[in-house]
């Protein structure tokens, strides 16, 4: 008995598209692009994903906060904790023209594979087993 996965949009791992027509965007703005909800967006600013700039009581994001947060968001999807997203995504500043945030990405993302390919046996092997006690129940009627 297979499992259906999820579809996972192939797009969602494709740099975030540059906005060079915009200098900044707001709550609003970023809430529908990502289809997120402010909540969301002050919990990542709490955890010091993202560092959105104050003006009086709006925050205006820059694009830095906008790749961050597709990253935040792509890194959920596929199951990372937001301590590693954290650490990859800060990887960015290191100044090695992203080598080592490519490096440690792929090497989490592997991981990952790993991990899910495991609990995937996991679940194959429960699902067998418990279709084998069905079929003995239901011989023994």
């Amino acid at each position: 008995m297979a499992m259906n996965a999820p579809a996972f949009p192939l797009e969602a791992l494709a740099p975030i598209e540059p906005r060079p027509d915009r200098d900044a965007f707001t709550i609003s703005d970023l809430c529908a692009e990502f289809s997120v909800t402010p909540r969301a967006l002050r919990f990542y600013e709490d955890e010091g994903l993202i560092a959105p700039e104050r003006r009086g009581t709006s925050r205006v994001y820059s694009h830095r906060d906008r790749a961050r947060l597709a990253w935040i968001l792509r890194g959920k999807r596929v199951g990372f904790s937001l301590a590693e997203i954290r650490e990859m995504i800060d990887l960015y500043d290191v100044g090695d023209d992203r080598s080592t945030q490519k490096q440690v990405t792929l090497e989490r993302c592997l991981e990952r594979i790993e991990l899910l390919e495991n609990q995937k046996r996991d679940i194959d092997a429960h699902i067998a087993e418990l279709q084998q006690f069905v079929d003995l129940l239901k011989s023994s009627d």
